[in-house]
């Protein structure tokens, strides 16, 4: 179980690169590349030509075939070619892995970000289950913050995460992504106008079978997650898993 929640919040990242909680960074820590986690190396890419190829839940699955060694790789889906030559970006293995939507169990598959920058359709890289986020820069957010004992703004779930560590929490706030059916669940970015985008803090990542649509101000409620390491340097300062989420 613990390996599909890191897959899942993985994947969550690749589809979620330009958000508070993007690729690269550590929510709640004010360094752009906080100390541990390091983004994909380029330099280190994985190439060769396409040999196969198909789209399915919003990644598109590629067999990269280099001096005749065949390897599986999943990006967020892209348009490529059986015969071209790509690079994508280095990501996280997983042994035996079952592709529902494909009804396929592949021996060993890459998860990676994308294609590197540079090769042929590199910028058309987009989940299609994923919903285009909001830019707090060009939109200012002010949800009023929900009522009763348990309820904070998304700012005060990170200045009062060591207490609240466990806890039930409710958060009224502004839907700004949406990635849905990852890992048999929802995974949803909450904005209530609290917190600094400097540092992520303004930003809140909730899990949830409930499908809310970006730009709905919804209630979550759920238990608070704080500190949560996944893995190859990513980390979360504070999350709520497995939230009810009401309009």
């Amino acid at each position: 179980m613990k390996n599909v929640l890191r897959m899942a919040l993985i994947l969550v990242l690749m589809a979620a690169a330009d958000s508070a909680h993007a690729f690269g960074r550590t929510a709640g820590e004010s360094s752009e590349k906080p100390a541990g986690l390091s983004a994909p190396d380029s330099a280190n890419s994985l190439s060769g030509k396409v040999s196969e190829t198909m789209n399915s839940g919003g990644y598109t699955y590629i067999n990269i075939e280099k001096d005749n060694k065949n390897t599986w790789v999943a990006i967020p889906q892209t348009e490529v070619k059986v015969g071209q030559e790509i690079s994508v970006i280095p990501g996280m293995s997983m042994p035996n892995f079952e592709s529902k939507t494909l009804n396929r169990t592949f021996e060993s598959l890459i998860f990676s970000p994308g294609l590197v920058s540079g090769t042929p359709a590199a910028t058309d890289a987009a989940p299609q289950s994923s919903s285009a986020p909001a830019k707090p820069a060009e939109e200012k957010i002010k949800v009023e913050k929900a009522s009763g004992p348990d309820a904070c703004t998304v700012a005060e779930l990170y200045d009062k995460k060591t207490s609240l560590d466990k806890k039930n929490v409710v958060v009224r706030g502004k839907v700004v992504k949406v990635s849905t059916g990852i890992m048999n669940t929802n995974w949803i970015h909450i904005q209530d106008g609290s917190g600094d985008a400097s540092n992520g803090t303004n930003d809140l990542l909730v899990t949830s079978d409930d499908i809310p649509s970006v730009g709905d101000i919804v209630t979550a409620k759920g238990t608070l997650v704080t500190d949560r390491d996944i893995g190859s340097g990513y980390k979360f300062a504070v999350m709520i898993e497995q939230a009810k989420i009401e309009k």
